[in-house]
């Protein structure tokens, strides 16, 4: 009798050695990977997140394939300001008239967060070009009286704005043609007008067929620092 209580008892205290092994080796497989995806997300959604530059409307400071980080404490604090680099949503999610040709519904945040994620944002049919992220330069902001002329130049309340980092103007074709729209407009508040810098080349405030505005709730956050490659490591400035 007392034999069999206590293999009863050995082959119960087996079972739970066996179950702790289990939900260790289930811990050790599953918690760094869960750790490691709820930091990612906590730091992307609140602090900064990584960012490639995919195309050249950034030239010639940003160049194609550049890595930055963008930080999002700033805009949490203030409001954008002239000559600083945003990076914010798709015109594709907030454009109306580019939404009214939307054959299907927007995808959520958490979609649009799993089809940014490294491993699946080089998967080309599962984007949706709502959920891509654009990057420009703030030119005027909230009651800003704005005019960029055909070739691409800033002016802000009748002063033309230096741009030390813009090289690539439009080609003006005539006194009254460009290759580039102009623009004439007063900024609301809340508002800003973003550029690329590659004024001939970008598809920016100018070109988007709902208006020229962008929404200072649309911005994600402020470029500031280039990562990668290593020898343009560095600040980004103005």
């Amino acid at each position: 009798m007392e034999k069999n209580k206590l293999n009863t008892t050995e082959k119960n205290s087996l079972k739970n050695s066996e179950n702790r092994s289990n939900f260790n080796s289930f811990c050790d497989f599953w918690a760094p990977i869960l750790i490691t995806v709820g930091l990612y997300t906590g730091i992307r959604t609140y602090l900064a997140e990584a960012r490639y530059i995919p195309s050249g409307s950034m030239l010639p400071g940003l160049r194609v394939n550049d890595r930055l980080v963008i930080e999002k404490l700033t805009f949490r604090r203030r409001s954008p300001r002239r000559g600083e680099i945003v990076v914010f949503n798709s015109p594709y999610s907030f454009d109306n008239q580019l939404l009214a040709k939307r054959t299907k519904q927007l995808p959520s945040s958490l979609t649009c967060a799993f089809l940014n994620f490294p491993l699946t944002s080089s998967l080309i049919p599962l984007r949706d070009p709502a959920c891509d992220a654009y990057i420009k330069r703030v030119v005027a902001v909230g009651g800003d009286q704005v005019v960029v002329n055909l070739k691409g130049e800033v002016f802000i309340n009748g002063s033309l704005v230096e741009e030390p980092y813009v090289s690539n103007f439009c080609k003006l074709l005539s006194r009254k043609f460009s290759n580039c729209k102009s623009l004439k407009t007063i900024v609301p508040s809340s508002n800003v007008l973003v550029l690329g810098d590659n004024r001939a080349n970008s598809w920016d405030g100018r070109y988007w067929p709902g208006g020229p505005f962008l929404a200072e709730k649309e911005i994600i956050g402020k470029a500031t620092f280039r990562f990668w490659p290593i020898p343009r490591i560095g600040m980004l400035g103005h």
